[in-house]
């Protein structure tokens, strides 16, 4: 595991250094440890320069969010594999061993994601990524274990090795040159769901992206950015949107947004019925910000889409619909 380097994405989060650290040191052994501060405040730099000497800080020189902080972090580390870890993950005990063995096994994988489960109820899974990501045929991401709200207790039924379509970033495994391959993060997207953008691209170019399922960890969630927060409302449409310009299929894209944007004013109306007219705020502003960009990110495209992104035709006509809520009978 000396090839594999453990990169902290930090911003103003010493606390959650303080608490999850010392498990990252513990468990990974053999394995480079660094943290990326994205010009904390905070004086995170300052507790793990004298708590944790051995690790290694990389210090950007503004609050970058997750992309480009990444992007600016990765061109100094040197390791074959880079673990993408948020700062309010919990490691366990052998986590890097399955990764390491599979990545050895399976020279075609490219990306892998552990299980991730809920650091506050460890028996479920956790809403960022929990048993590995796919797409509906109109781009809704959802996962093994989580469809929209609804979260699945982890027994056993997910313990496996298998092909998924994305890995959260929440925690996620990427050889080095497949990273550079695909030029890193699209930093316009700044923060929330890069890491879908990545693995799509990932995909269109013939990658393995994989689960592995004997490898765990412990997920806080929204530690950065709350549920709550419109801003977290409108990275999530905005970047859907233009995620789907990047990389839909030539004959789908048209269909496939108008649709979706048929779905976004839906999901408007909610937003007025719920009171939450910050949310709704956020939904439009997320539509112009698309709009405004928009050839600049049909630019963005590459020659190369595959038809078959998708698992399941609709998980919104599923859910909400048919009444199906858990991965296993939603396909």
């Amino acid at each position: 595991m000396n090839n594999i380097a453990v990169v902290i994405l930090n911003w103003n989060g010493k606390k959650l250094l303080e608490e999850f650290l010392p498990f990252v040191i513990k468990y990974s052994e053999n394995a480079a440890i660094y943290v990326a501060d994205n010009a904390s405040t905070d004086e995170s730099v300052t507790y793990v320069k004298s708590a944790f000497p051995q690790i290694k800080i990389i210090e950007n020189t503004g609050n970058y969010g997750y992309a480009k902080g990444y992007n600016e972090a990765l061109k100094q580390v040197d390791e074959e594999i880079y673990a993408l870890v948020n700062s309010d993950i919990e490691v366990t005990e052998n986590w890097l061993l399955p990764i390491a063995g599979l990545f050895e096994k399976d020279p075609e994988t490219a990306i892998i994601q552990p299980k991730i489960l809920d650091y506050y109820n460890r028996e479920t899974f956790e809403y960022a990524g929990a048993a590995g990501g796919f797409l509906d045929k109109y781009g809704f991401p959802y996962c093994r274990g989580r469809v929209f709200e609804t979260l699945e207790k982890d027994n056993g039924q997910y313990n496996d090795e298998t092909e998924i379509f994305w890995a959260s970033g929440a925690c996620f495994f990427i050889r080095k040159n497949v990273f550079w391959e695909l030029g890193g993060l699209d930093e316009d997207f700044f923060a929330h769901q890069e890491e879908i953008d990545l693995c799509w691209r990932a995909f269109n170019k013939n990658h393995k992206i994989k689960f592995c399922g004997s490898s765990y960890v412990y997920h806080v969630g929204g530690a950065t950015l709350k549920n709550t927060n419109p801003k977290k409302t409108f990275l999530n449409f905005r970047n859907s949107l233009w995620m789907m310009t990047k990389n839909l299929p030539k004959g789908k894209l048209i269909p496939v947004l108008f649709i979706r944007l048929f779905f976004d004013g839906i999901a408007g109306l909610r937003f007025i019925f719920q009171g939450k007219f910050a949310h709704l705020w956020a939904v439009l502003k997320a539509h112009f910000y698309f709009y405004t960009l928009l050839f600049k990110f049909l630019n963005k495209r590459e020659s190369k889409q595959y038809k078959n992104y998708y698992k399941a035709k609709s998980i919104v006509y599923d859910y909400f619909v048919s009444g199906k809520k858990n991965f296993n009978n939603s396909l």
